[in-house]
C-alpha cells in the first residue's frame, strides 16, 4: 500500500478536516491556535445552550477536532460537570473531550543507539505496523500527550521520516509500530529530573480522598499539590475484579513514563479497551494494577471514571511522577522500588 503525502496529511495526521480552517504546516512550530478540542467518545452533542435540556443542534463524532472559542461554567445539567465549551454552532460539555494542540516537530535523524521518551503533539497520529518492505498496516491511533518510547527513524509509507515505537506490551520487535516523526516530540532530560529531590523521602506523602475526588501531596505538613482526580467506578464486572479504587496505606512500587493499559490486541477498533501510551504512570498497588497516571480519554475530573486507577490531568500527573520516589531512570521503561507513601480513604 502506497500512501501519498497528500492523503497522509488529509487522513492520517490530525483529523483537521472537521475544522473551519486550512492548517499551515510550519515545521517545528504550532500549526494553528491552541484552543482545540477532540471528541474522545463515539459522539457528543452540540447544544444551543450550556445545559442538556436545551436543543441538540448536531453531533460531533469520535476524533473530530473543533475550535474552542470560550469556556462557560453552568449550574444546569449535567450537574457533575459544569464546564462547557462555546464552539461553532453552540456548546459542548467538556466531560468527554480532550483539550489538544497541533505541533509539528523537527526530526532527530540519529537515535544514538538508545531509547527516547517521547510524546504525541497532534490531536492524533495513526500508527502502522511494518512487517515487509511494501506492507504497512494500520494499527492504533496515538493521541495527543500520550507518551511512548522511540528507538529508530525510518522512511515511512509517504517517503517521509517516521519513528519506530517500542511498546512494552509487545514481546517481539516485529510488533513495533511507526508514526510520522513530525508528530512526535522527544522529551528532553531536563523534563524528567526529580522534583524536590532534596526533601527527605520520608517527608513526602500523597493522600487521596475518594469522597472528595481529590488528591493532596505533602512535604511534611506543606501542601505542594491539591487537585481533582477521577478514581474507580463503583462497579463489579462479571468474572473480573471490581473497579473500585482500594483504600488503605500503600507505597509507590513502580514508575513508567509510558504504559500500555487494557488489551494488547492488534486492532484498529476504536471502541476496544486498548490504551497505548498512558503517560506518567506511578503504580502504588501492583497486584491490582492501581496507579496515578495522566488521562487523554476524558476530562471529567471530580467524578469516578476509572477501572481503579487515579486518573489525573496530564501535566499534574507528570509533575507528580517527577516528585514521587523512587526517581525514574529516563533510559528504562520501568523503575521499581519502594517509594512515597500513598494513603487512600
Amino acid at each position: 500500500m502506497k500512501i501519498t503525502r497528500r492523503d497522509f496529511l488529509k487522513v492520517g495526521a490530525l483529523s483537521l478536516a472537521s475544522l473551519a480552517f486550512k492548517p499551515v504546516y510550519n515545521y517545528g512550530e504550532l500549526i494553528d491556535g491552541e484552543n482545540l478540542g477532540r471528541v474522545a467518545i463515539d459522539s457528543i452533542s452540540v447544544y444551543s445552550e450550556p445545559n442538556e435540556e436545551s436543543t441538540i443542534k448536531f453531533q460531533h463524532y469520535r476524533d473530530e477536532v473543533f475550535h474552542i472559542y470560550n469556556e462557560v461554567y453552568s449550574d444546569k445539567k449535567p450537574y457533575t460537570n459544569h464546564l462547557w465549551y462555546k464552539v461553532w454552532g453552540g456548546y459542548i460539555n467538556s466531560a468527554h473531550t480532550q483539550r489538544v494542540k497541533a505541533y509539528l516537530n523537527p526530526v532527530v535523524q540519529d537515535m544514538g543507539g538508545t531509547i527516547h521518551a517521547a510524546e504525541i503533539t497532534v490531536p492524533y497520529s495513526q500508527s502502522y505496523l511494518h512487517r515487509t518492505k511494501d506492507s504497512w498496516t494500520e494499527l492504533y491511533r496515538l493521541y495527543y500527550s500520550t507518551t511512548h518510547w522511540v528507538t529508530d527513524v525510518v522512511e515511512g509509507p509517504d517517503g517521509e521520516a517516521w519513528y519506530r515505537i517500542k511498546d512494552e506490551m509487545m514481546q517481539y520487535d516485529s510488533l513495533d509500530y511507526y508514526v510520522p516523526a513530525q508528530h512526535v516530540r522527544l522529551i528532553p532530560a531536563s523534563e524528567l529530573t526529580p522534583i524536590s529531590a532534596d526533601v527527605d523521602p520520608s517527608k513526602k506523602r500523597v493522600e487521596v480522598s475518594l469522597d472528595k475526588q481529590e488528591l493532596t501531596a505533602y512535604e511534611d505538613t506543606k501542601v505542594v499539590l491539591k487537585t481533582k482526580i477521577s478514581s474507580g467506578l463503583d462497579y463489579q464486572p462479571l468474572n473480573e475484579i471490581p473497579y473500585n479504587t482500594p483504600t488503605g496505606t500503600f507505597y509507590v512500587e513502580n514508575k513508567m513514563i509510558s504504559k500500555h493499559m487494557g488489551g494488547a490486541e492488534l486492532t484498529t477498533d476504536l471502541d476496544a479497551y486498548i490504551l497505548p501510551g498512558v503517560p506518567w504512570t506511578s503504580f502504588f498497588q501492583t497486584e491490582l494494577g492501581v496507579a496515578f497516571h495522566g488521562t487523554y480519554w476524558h476530562q471529567n475530573f471530580g467524578n469516578p471514571m476509572s477501572h481503579g486507577c487515579i486518573n489525573m490531568v496530564n501535566d499534574e500527573a507528570k509533575w507528580l511522577f517527577r516528585w514521587l520516589t523512587p526517581a525514574a531512570d529516563p533510559q528504562k521503561m520501568s523503575t521499581i522500588g519502594m517509594g512515597t507513601q500513598v494513603i487512600v480513604y
